[in-house]
């Protein structure tokens, strides 16, 4: 780029030189082709200087500024990139423990359901056998009244009958006889009872 920038200059100089030999009668020293070897020198000179001390100390040290700012750009782009995937990574790692965590209570939930509904099974069931052994219980106590009531109403009319009639007649009766009567008495009772 510097030596086109150069060919460039003694091309120009070289136009402006000819324009010189046309202008050459109007007075001016630097058109005045007695002063041109010497102008030609020092152009020749301070463009020789300044191409060696752009290509030398200038260029270089821009080249590797953007050689350097390249190599920089690129590793950030790769720091970004392998960022970006461990990014992805955590995030995918994240997902899983979320998704995990929630199978887990999931089936914590489901476990104490079962648990619960076990527990409350066992007790029900226990608390149906203890009703029914209450039930039982009850209905046997309540048949065996029922089977010693006539026998105990038997003997409570016995005695009340006794009682009366000794107090009414002022004599006392055998109970056998009153206990025959109030059997007959009963069996007609419960007879009629049972029978409707």
């Amino acid at each position: 780029m510097i030596k086109k920038i150069f060919f460039q200059s003694i091309f120009l100089s070289f136009l402006f030189f000819k324009e010189a030999f046309a202008a050459e009668s109007g007075g001016m020293p630097q058109l005045n082709p007695e002063f041109w070897i010497s102008q030609i020198f020092w152009l020749t000179i301070t463009f020789g200087i300044l191409y060696i001390v752009l290509s030398k100390f200038i260029l270089p040290k821009i080249s590797a500024n953007l050689e350097i700012r390249k190599v920089q750009i690129l590793e950030n782009i790769e720091a970004a990139e392998k960022q970006r995937e461990e990014s992805e990574l955590k995030i995918e790692e994240y997902e899983k423990i979320v998704q995990n965590s929630k199978n887990e209570a999931k089936n914590y939930f489901k476990q104490t359901r079962e648990k619960v509904l076990k527990d409350i099974n066992l007790k029900k069931e226990k608390l149906d056998k203890e009703l029914n052994n209450e039930i039982q219980k009850a209905e046997a106590e309540i048949q065996e009244l029922k089977d010693k009531a006539p026998e105990k109403i038997n003997k409570i009319a016995v005695e009340t009958s006794s009682d009366l009639i000794q107090q009414l007649i002022g004599a006392e009766i055998n109970n056998s006889s009153i206990s025959a009567i109030v059997d007959d008495l009963s069996k007609k009772k419960m007879d009629k009872y049972y029978g409707n």
